[in-house]
């Protein structure tokens, strides 16, 4: 198998994981805006997310030949690793979880402040700069909340106390009624244009829902990582005398298996059950889909990629360090101002926010990155 061996592979595969765990979100996200249903992008996303870590293994996982320390992947996956196998699936359940939850997230909250706050809790217990961090995230999506009710409310439109707008304005909406065509970004005529486009309905949902949605995703990514350390570390001693711990290449196809499994029910559950007021579907509705299908295969490949390329530079700097692709709400901020005009025309209390929420990110990130130079 190949291994990673030197800091400067160690740096280029996470700085590659980096960029694609920073865009996919910004697929994912457009998809959503332009109204194709979460359950029908995630389960396209899921299957090249898998597909990624099949190739993975299969290539990476087979250079080179196998000996009984470190067994190429085929050789490995006969071997008696159980105990190993189940934390790495484990680790891909929480991740498809958190991934899944963020898929809503992104919706309610933003997909600047969601990634800066799942991020910073991910590792919030060793940098006390992403605890500071989280809590501008929080104000900053209040602040932009009220902005954007302040825009509405001053545009002719009449938001109730949690946000919402009467139903003769949205029957309104969906005629174009009083819309202008070309809508530009951060005033309320772009802000009713999106909501009558988009899939997820914002409108009226108390900002408790997107903060709990946000919580939640970033408490399941702070344990992927560490299931995932122990599934090739074994630093509990589960494994049997003699057995071999599970390489990279084994444990991250374990991993995407459970990721893959998860995410297949809970997706085709949301079919028939939809949350969060969501449209129902079916599966025939989902194959007939085909609107925006090439760009959810893409975000699963960069997905799949990018935890792939973070797993591989950990074996040379160690999980710790890999964790520096957290970084990745950076790339995603970028995606978000650029691609949807996130917080245009927002007030200078939502703007100053925001700057601290990004300063005190960056700070964290490079501490850890430094504090990950000083460990073996």
């Amino acid at each position: 198998m190949y291994v990673v061996e030197s800091k400067g592979g160690a740096i280029a595969c996470m700085l590659l994981a980096l960029f694609f765990l920073g865009t996919w979100p910004a697929i994912m996200t457009l998809l959503e805006r332009r109204g194709r249903l979460p359950q029908h992008t995630y389960l396209d996303y899921t299957m090249t997310n898998l597909l990624a870590a099949v190739i993975i293994a299969l290539t990476f996982g087979e250079i080179g030949s196998s000996t009984p320390e470190k067994p190429n992947f085929i050789a490995q996956l006969s071997q008696d690793n159980w105990p190993s196998i189940l934390f790495a699936m484990a680790g891909g359940v929480v991740l498809s979880l958190g991934n899944l939850s963020t898929q809503y997230a992104w919706a309610f909250v933003g997909l600047s402040v969601t990634e800066v706050i799942t991020a910073s809790i991910t590792v919030v217990i060793g940098v006390g700069c992403f605890l500071i961090a989280v809590c501008l995230g929080s104000a900053v999506h209040s602040s932009n909340a009220a902005d954007n009710k302040a825009k509405l409310k001053g545009a002719g439109y009449s938001p109730t106390l949690n946000g919402a707008i009467t139903n003769e304005e949205l029957r309104n909406l969906e005629k174009g009624t009083g819309i202008i065509e070309e809508a530009k970004a951060g005033t309320a005529e772009f802000l009713l244009e999106l909501e009558k486009r988009r899939a997820i309905k914002v409108f009226g949902k108390s900002t408790i829902i997107g903060l709990s949605i946000t919580f939640f995703a970033g408490v399941c990514f702070s344990l992927f990582s560490p299931a995932f350390n122990l599934a090739t570390n074994d630093q509990w001693h589960t494994l049997k005398e003699g057995v071999p711990h599970l390489v990279v290449y084994t444990a991250f196809f374990y991993f995407s298996v459970s990721c893959f499994m998860i995410a297949l029910i809970l997706n085709i559950t949301f079919f028939y059950l939809p949350v969060l007021d969501l449209p129902r579907s079916s599966f025939k509705a989902y194959i007939n889909d085909w609107n925006g299908r090439g760009w959810a295969l893409l975000a699963g490949l960069l997905c799949g990629c990018g935890n792939g390329l973070q797993f591989m530079g950990g074996q040379a700097a160690g999980y710790a360090a890999a964790d520096a692709v957290q970084a990745l709400p950076l790339v995603s901020t970028f995606w978000g101002i650029l691609l949807f005009g996130e917080y245009q025309k927002s007030s200078r209390r939502t703007y100053v926010l925001l700057f601290g929420m990004l300063f005190m990110f960056i700070v964290a990130v490079g501490v850890l990155m430094a504090s990950s130079g000083h460990r073996k």
